[in-house]
């Protein structure tokens, strides 16, 4: 079976798209020594195999928190998630193989697990024409990096202003707890029908947990906020608002009042229940009558 010549393309899906793929390409790829040709050498062994469409996804997360409690760090972490993906479609039928490592043999050995969903005797050459900008596309996130758009002692003192800001609001504010979260993902898919995509999405977020104590009563007050940008997201002005909303909150609740239900006066007469005395006479009166309708429904049958 003969198939077209298939030109794989370089999708650039923004105005910045070039740095999400050179960026993309640099994380993915090149540690592993991948090269695009290596992408197109393995799409067309695939291919090999009669198969209706297969694509490859490489896929690069890096994730930090960090949490402040009682007036220090209490906890972080930071974790990194990479893997690649390849995907086979024969028919009805689909096959799926994924690697942890990012390198050509566990490239090779999934592309060559994931063709046998398709007979032998296939052939599709994909060849790589050059660099394309679709001009349709347009830019969602910007490529940077939010990890590191902030030190690890700007991270800490972000999360020591949102503390002693909360206390300051009110001398009620017993205990403040802030949370600082960030991600980084990147994506590079390349596909059989001649598409090579790029996709940077990054990923931030600020949380204030706020107790509120009087009288041996306590209320929390919860806020926060974030977005897919970076660090610098979070202007003194955003966030000294979500402070405040939290201790607003938990202030609001900590004052109101519980609402009890008025109590419904009743105007039954205090007589009425010893007026009921005529009722076992009645059953007794009403079950007579059952068994006498009975006996003459029998009779006129």
């Amino acid at each position: 079976m003969n198939a077209p010549n298939i030109h794989l393309l370089n999708s650039i899906t923004a105005s910045k798209g070039s740095d999400a793929l050179a960026t993309a390409k640099e994380l993915l790829l090149s540690p592993g020594g991948i090269a695009i040709p290596d992408l197109q050498r393995t799409l067309s062994d695939m291919y090999t195999h009669r198969l209706d469409d297969a694509d490859l996804y490489f896929q690069h997360t890096r994730n930090e928190s960090w949490s402040l409690e009682e007036g220090i760090v209490k906890s972080g972490s930071f974790s990194i998630d990479q893997g690649v993906g390849v995907r086979a479609i024969s028919g009805e039928k689909t096959a799926f193989a994924y690697a942890d490592e990012i390198n050509l043999d566990t490239l090779a050995q999934a592309a060559k697990a994931t063709r046998v969903i398709g007979p032998a005797g296939g052939k599709k050459k994909i060849v790589i024409k050059g660099e394309h900008q679709a001009e349709s596309a347009r830019t969602l996130y910007h490529p940077n990096d939010p990890l590191s758009s902030l030190s690890s002692a700007e991270k800490i003192k972000l999360l020591e202003r949102i503390e002693k800001r909360a206390r300051a609001k009110d001398p009620r504010i017993v205990q403040v707890m802030a949370g600082l979260a960030g991600e980084f993902d990147v994506v590079l898919v390349a596909r059989a029908n001649g598409v090579l995509a790029a996709d940077i999405r990054p990923l931030v977020r600020v949380s204030v947990t706020v107790i509120a104590e009087q009288n041996g009563r306590r209320e929390v007050g919860t806020a926060g906020g974030g977005g897919r940008t970076d660090y610098g997201y979070f202007s003194n002005e955003r966030v000294d608002h979500w402070v405040d909303e939290a201790v607003r909150s938990a202030l609001v609740n900590l004052e109101a009042r519980e609402t009890n239900p008025p109590l419904i006066k009743s105007k039954i007469p205090p007589d009425f229940f010893s007026s009921l005395s005529f009722l076992p006479s009645l059953r007794v009166f009403s079950s007579i009558f059952f068994k006498i309708s009975i006996i003459l429904l029998t009779c006129s049958s």
